[in-house]
Parts: C-alpha cells; sequence; structure tokens
C-alpha cells in the first residue's frame, strides 16, 4: 500500500501534541543560543538580512566573552545611514526563552576536519540529544508558546527529543503539558536543496530539478532527492540524493568544516521564509517524527505543499519515516 504522506501530516496535526497556531506578528523577536560556527554565522544572515520580520536579536552562549564578542561585531554591521538592521543583544539563561522564536544551535560535539567519512550528523546525536531534551524540558518549565527551532544537528530526531521531553513529568511520563507539535521546527534541508541545486547546475542530467525537483526528510541519512515530481527517476534521484548527501564529506575532504551553507541556506534563509510566510523547507511533525517538507506558515497554521507523489517516490518516503520512528 503506497504510503500516504499528507494524510499522515493531517492527523499529525489534530493529534495529542496539537496545538493552537501561532500568532503572526509584523516582527519578532528572535532568540539564538550558542554562537559557534553555525550560531555566528546564522545570526550574521539574520542581522544583514531580517529587518523586515525581526525586531531584535537576542544571543547568548555560555562561555565567557564570547556573546560580547559577537554583540560588539554584529552591531557593527550596518550601511552609512543605518537603522535598517535589527539590534543584536545579549541575553542571559534566564532569559532565553522570553522571545517569539527560540534557535537552537547547541552542540556538545562537532567533529573536527579530521571526520571524513560516515554520517558525520548521527556521531553528534548520543550527546546533543540530551542538551535538546533539556531545553525542551526547560521551555515546559517556562510555558514557553514560541517557536522552538532546532538547527543543529541531527536536526529532525533533536526536533522529536525536544517535543517528547516537554512532554513528561517529572516521573518521566507522557502528560501532554509540554511544547506543542507546531510549535517545534527543524531548520536542516534548506541546504540539502541547496546542494542538489548546485549538482544541478553542474551536471544537465540532473537539470530537471532546478524547476521539478523535491527534497524530502531528514538533513543526512534517510535524505530524499527527488530529480523531477512530473518525471520521477529513481535512478537520477538516487544518484543526486547520493551527492547530497555526502556534500558535507567534500568538505571535510578538503580541510575545512562544512558550515557556511548550512547556516545561511537552511538557517537564515529558510527562518526568514517561514516567518514572512512564504514556501520553505523545514521539518514539520508528521506520523510520530519529524520529517522534513517545503511548507509555509499561514494564519490558520502550517500549510504542506500538496504534490502528486509518484508511487516510487511515495515508497521511499514511508521507509524513511520507519527509519526515524526507529531513532530513540
Amino acid at each position: 500500500m503506497q504510503y500516504d504522506l499528507y494524510k499522515n501530516i493531517e492527523i499529525s496535526a489534530q493529534g495529542l501534541f496539537s496545538g493552537e497556531p501561532l500568532p503572526k506578528r509584523e516582527k519578532y523577536r528572535v532568540h539564538l543560543l550558542a554562537m559557534g560556527d553555525v550560531g555566528s554565522t546564522l545570526a550574521m544572515g539574520l542581522r544583514l538580512m531580517g529587518g523586515d520580520v525581526i525586531s531584535a536579536l537576542g544571543i547568548c552562549d555560555l562561555r565567557e566573552g564570547v556573546p560580547q564578542r559577537w554583540e560588539f561585531e554584529l552591531n557593527q554591521i550596518n550601511v552609512p545611514d543605518g537603522n535598517r538592521f535589527p539590534p543584536v543583544e545579549i541575553v542571559d539563561l534566564d532569559h532565553i526563552l522570553d522571545c517569539d522564536v527560540f534557535l537552537f544551535c547547541a552542540s556538545r560535539f562537532v567533529p573536527d576536519t579530521a571526520v571524513k567519512s560516515g554520517d558525520v550528523r548521527m556521531a553528534q546525536y548520543e550527546l546533543n540529544r540530551p542538551l535538546a531534551a533539556s531545553y525542551g524540558r526547560m521551555a515546559r518549565e517556562k510555558g514557553f508558546k514560541g517557536m522552538f527551532c532546532v538547527v543543529s544537528d541531527p536536526v529532525d530526531q533533536l526536533c522529536r527529543a525536544a517535543l517528547l521531553e516537554s512532554n513528561k513529568n517529572e516521573a518521566g511520563e507522557l502528560d501532554y503539558k509540554g511544547l506543542a507539535a507546531n510549535q517545534v521546527r527543524g531548520f536542516g534541508l534548506g541546504v540539502m536543496n541547496a546542494r542538489a541545486m548546485y549538482y544541478a547546475q553542474k551536471d544537465s542530467r540532473f537539470a530537471s530539478y532546478l524547476t521539478e525537483g523535491r527534497a524530502f526528510g531528514p538533513h543526512g541519512e534517510g535524505l530524499i532527492i527527488a530529480n523531477s515530481i512530473c518525471n520521477y527517476d529513481g535512478r537520477l534521484s538516487q544518484e543526486l540524493t547520493e551527492l547530497t548527501k555526502k556534500a558535507n564529506l567534500e568538505m571535510r575532504a578538503l580541510g575545512y568544516k562544512p558550515y557556511v551553507a548550512p547556516a545561511l541556506s537552511s538557517g537564515a534563509l529558510s527562518l526568514l521564509a517561514c516567518l514572512r510566510g512564504e514556501w520553505q523547507y523545514s521539518s514539520v511533525f508528521c506520523d510520530g517524527v519529524f520529517f522534513g517538507i517545503r511548507n509555509r506558515l499561514t494564519g490558520s497554521g502550517c500549510e504542506v505543499e500538496k504534490l502528486d507523489i509518484p508511487a516510487p517516490l511515495a515508497e521511499r518516503i514511508g521507509e524513511t519515516i520507519e527509519m526515524l520512528k526507529g531513532i530513540e
């Protein structure tokens, strides 16, 4: 039986973790936790491009001097007439959730450039899961009603951890008094779409992706790149998927950490499109897991792009969903 992605997204939206649509605002207060390579690059993008939808950007890092450095640097990015960019302010941990949008960019483990093989993202899960879960519990304690956005790897699995832990009582039992599923969103798929476009521009065999292609699934293992929705080719799609999935390893082979494109394509550009109500790639709650898909925020909630998905592609999507369910 063909996997019905849209039916499962609709069921999830009406399930135990459902909540009221997030309030639409003219401008949002955004707080960003952790100013490492990804966080600092993401903050630059938000400062430069977010003036129309961000009222202020709050930054927090537990390392001494780091937030002071970035408040100093970011507020000195300006144009001659000034007053075009959102102000950057230091916020402490006690006030990190006093915002409309919380960006979780923290990580206890980031592989260095010596790591050049394997699923680097999942190697981070064991240490980053408890960290994401702790902020999920903090959101519960503070009654947080804004958007809880995960940028750290592995994005989709950390979204699930934050949602589940926020909904557990002190005995570890689910009581559904924490975050609603529509509050939690993962930003990792944007760069996978951008990487697929990069390869499609370099190889004419993949050119259809630029106008007809779509990306689905997690930022890493289980990623699905469809060369075309109209003329789906399983072999070409799988080849493009592998190129896209392993692009980060190509950068590592050059001796650099692959963080600039993710911070901007998945992070700044996708988040700003989301806040503007534009179509973008991010992970939403589907069938018990978080799954990346093209979507947009509307006044009535999250609208997922509905497509006539070919049966072979639907089968791949179903396999990825089942794979994600098996990750605790």
